[in-house]
């Protein structure tokens, strides 16, 4: 059904999306830090996945798989920010151009700093094997930004889908997901399902936009319906369907992540719907000044934080247990257990300070040439091969590390530099940043990823 309020009369932003945002990157980190096991054995450091050693652990990734709250804010952000700019005579090309570099630059800063990271542990002779797992540790999160990049390219598409079917739209896609998943776990087809990362995840980006207008909150029966349908469905789906619990490990054909399944679509469902359900008590608890001052200094960090947040693992795995008898219990004894706090907040005082410099490092980005793309043709499609071809080297990246084999992923690179020339080729701002409605009042990139 068409939703019932017009995205032209785009509400003032809500606060409540930020406190999701910001509590989903505290999620994200301090799960992908429990996960994560650092062995030291006969001089050669190496990592472990604790999901392979906790019978339990798929159990433990409902509550830190939060991606689709992400997502949910994203489409929520992109149908306001989009919906504005439209009405002032903003180009396809200049807001995509805009939206997409509030992304890359501080995404660029990340791989040249990992890329010269790699250039220089190569020149001083570390391990090949050591420095491959190490550079696909701090890349694989990258995944995530191939997704959404290809989602704001198409939000205003999606968006006039939305306009006219309302909820008709996510419904489909599930139901193209739902096929997906059967031609690959019945068929083994697994080409297709690359298929599943734009209707999976853009579904939820879909409900963003049903948030956005209040089809999905009005009546505020739905959010209650859409949670119960999703729990409903993800129960059969693991209990007796194919689909394991894990909402995060791969799992080869059952697997939920890669590519994303209809099971973890159901999971979403269930988790955006809570979110809705809860968004007039989050809202309720943000009119206290100290609460709202508090996430709104947390959340310009956000992107920061995500790209970051698996670098302070390397820190301490190189300077740490190299030096030191560190304790190394079996992963999930109680021992283990025990030394997780300990792990997290030595982590946690790394991760800080360094997110505080890179921010002011990526501070004079903002004042580079963006949003500035023209109405023209060759404007859009330079923007759009950009995409792409960044696209494409951050998906080389996530999936094969900085360091393949020990050696710098040039093509992976080569293709990010390409697509983030492309990207900002078609011209230099004249006027102000593409980054939403709320762009005079909040910092750089707090208006959302």
């Amino acid at each position: 059904m068409a939703g019932s309020v017009g995205l032209e009369s785009a509400a003032p932003r809500l606060r409540y999306l930020d406190m999701l945002r910001v509590v989903a990157i505290g999620a994200v980190v301090i799960g992908h830090w429990l996960l994560v096991d650092i062995t030291y054995q006969s001089g050669h450091l190496s990592g472990l996945d604790a999901l392979d050693y906790v019978s339990w652990g798929g159990w433990v990734t409902l509550l830190f798989q939060v991606m689709p709250v992400f997502f949910l804010v994203g489409g929520y952000v992109n149908a306001q920010s989009w919906a504005s700019h439209r009405r002032r005579g903003v180009t396809w090309a200049a807001w995509v151009q805009g939206r997409s570099l509030r992304l890359l630059w501080p995404t660029t800063v990340y791989v040249a700093v990992a890329s010269l990271a790699v250039v220089a542990a190569t020149v001083a002779g570390a391990n090949t094997s050591e420095l491959a797992e190490a550079g696909w540790l701090v890349a694989l999160h990258l995944w995530f930004l191939p997704v959404y990049l290809l989602l704001i390219a198409l939000t205003p598409a999606m968006l006039a889908a939305h306009r006219r079917w309302g909820l008709a739209v996510p419904a489909v896609m599930a139901v193209c997901a739902a096929g997906v998943d059967i031609a690959v776990v019945g068929s083994h087809v697994p080409v297709i399902g690359f298929a599943n990362y734009l209707l999976v995840w853009g579904s939820m980006h879909q409900w963003g936009f049903a948030w956005q207008d209040r089809s999905l909150t009005r009546p505020r029966w739905r959010p209650y319906a859409l949670a119960a349908a999703g729990a409903t469905t993800l129960t059969a789906l693991v209990v007796w369907g194919p689909f394991p619990v894990d909402m995060i490990g791969a799992g080869g054909h059952t697997g939920n992540t890669s590519p994303p399944s209809i099971a973890l679509l159901a999971f979403a469902a269930t988790q955006a719907g809570l979110a809705l359900v809860f968004e007039p008590a989050g809202t309720k608890l943000l009119e206290q000044p100290r609460r709202w001052r508090v996430v709104q200094r947390l959340n310009p960090a956000v992107m920061t934080v995500y790209l970051w947040h698996m670098v302070p693992v390397i820190v301490v795995a190189l300077a740490v247990y190299p030096r030191f008898a560190v304790p190394q219990p079996s992963v999930g004894s109680w021992q283990w257990w025990a030394l997780r706090p300990a792990w997290i907040a030595v982590l946690a005082a790394i991760l800080i300070p360094l997110s505080v410099a890179m921010m002011r490092l990526e501070r004079p980005l903002a004042r580079l040439p963006y949003g500035g793309a023209s109405g023209g043709a060759w404007s859009a499609v330079l923007v759009a091969a950009g995409i792409g071809a960044a696209g494409v080297g951050l998906a080389r990246l996530a999936i094969s590390g900085f360091a393949v084999q020990g050696r710098l992923s040039m093509p992976a690179l080569a293709a990010y530099c390409c697509g983030l020339v492309l990207v900002v080729l078609p011209g230099r701002r004249t006027g102000p940043a593409v980054s939403g409605p709320t762009s005079r009042r909040l910092p750089p990139r707090a208006a959302g990823l």
